[in-house]
C-alpha cells in the first residue's frame, strides 16, 4: 500500500458514519462558565417599550404592550394568554439611575444596598433621591423558570408601582405549606415547588395607563426534571448571593 493510499484510507476510518450530537454533548462549550452567558430579562411590554416601536432598533416584530417577552431568545407570549413560571429565587436591590432625562442607560450601580436609602430625600414625586441628583430605584428581582415544552431561566424585575404586585406573590409564595411525614407538622413549601399563572392587566393612573401583572397559583410542580432544574438554579444564584456577601465583608474589613 503506498503512503498516499494509507493516508487515503486513515481519513475514511476517522469519518462520521452518522450525526451523533448525543455522543459529543457539550464539546465546545468547556471553557463558558455562567459569567460568560447572558440571563434573559422577562420583560412585560408597554406601550412606550422600545420592542413595540415598529421604527426602533429594538423592534420585535408582533410585539405589543401586554405582552411578555425574553430578552435573550426574542420570544413573545400573550399577556391575555398568560404564561407558566416556577419561582426560584428573591432578591431586592437598591440601584442608582441617573434621572430619566439624562437618558444614560444602563444604571450606575447595580446595587447600593438598603443602607443607601438613609441617603436620599424624597422629591414631589416620591422618588429617593441623592446629592447628586441620581435616584435610588427599589427593585424586586424575581427569577424564574418559564414552564413549557423548553423551560427557560429568566429574571423577572418589579419596580415603582409593581412593587405592590411582588409583596403580594411574595405572600401568596410563603404562604403555601407542605406536610412533614414524620411529624404530621406543616412546614413552609420550597419556593420552587409551585406553578404559578401570570398575565398581564391593564392599569389606568390619573395622566398614563401602563400593564402590570396578575399573578395566580396554579398547581404544585409535578415534574421531576423541571422541580430538579428549579433546584439547581436556585443553588447556583443563593452560590453567588453568598460570594458575593463575601467578597463584601473581606473588601470592609481593608479599611
Amino acid at each position: 500500500m503506498s503512503e498516499e493510499t494509507g493516508n487515503v484510507t486513515t481519513k475514511q476510518s476517522g469519518a462520521l458514519a452518522k450525526l451523533d450530537f448525543v455522543a459529543d454533548s457539550g464539546m465546545g462549550l468547556e471553557n463558558m462558565d455562567k459569567a460568560d452567558l447572558a440571563l434573559p430579562f422577562l420583560k412585560l411590554l408597554q406601550s412606550g417599550s422600545d420592542e413595540t416601536k415598529k421604527k426602533h432598533a429594538k423592534y420585535v416584530d408582533g410585539a405589543e404592550a401586554g405582552m411578555f417577552y425574553n430578552t435573550v431568545t426574542k420570544k413573545l407570549y400573550s399577556g391575555e394568554k398568560g404564561i407558566e413560571v416556577i419561582p426560584v429565587f428573591y432578591k431586592m436591590t437598591y440601584p442608582e439611575w441617573a434621572p430619566f432625562e439624562r437618558r444614560e442607560g444602563r444604571p450606575i450601580s447595580n446595587d447600593r444596598g438598603p443602607e443607601i436609602l438613609k441617603e436620599t430625600t424624597q422629591n414631589n414625586s416620591n422618588k429617593d433621591v441623592l446629592s447628586n441628583g441620581n435616584e435610588i430605584i427599589k427593585t424586586a428581582n424575581h427569577f424564574v423558570i418559564i414552564n413549557g415544552e423548553r423551560p427557560e431561566k429568566a429574571l423577572m424585575t418589579m419596580k415603582s408601582t409593581q412593587l405592590k404586585v411582588s409583596r403580594g406573590w411574595n405572600s401568596l409564595m410563603e404562604d403555601q405549606f407542605e406536610t412533614d411525614p414524620k411529624t404530621g407538622k406543616s412546614i413552609p413549601a420550597p419556593m420552587f415547588s409551585r406553578i404559578y399563572r401570570l398575565k398581564s392587566v391593564e392599569n389606568a393612573g390619573s395622566n398614563f395607563s401602563w400593564h402590570g401583572y396578575n399573578i395566580a397559583m396554579l398547581k404544585k410542580v409535578d415534574d421531576i426534571a423541571i422541580y430538579q432544574m428549579a433546584r439547581d438554579f436556585y443553588n447556583s444564584l443563593k452560590n453567588v448571593q453568598q460570594k458575593t456577601a463575601t467578597v463584601s465583608e473581606d473588601n470592609k474589613s481593608n479599611y
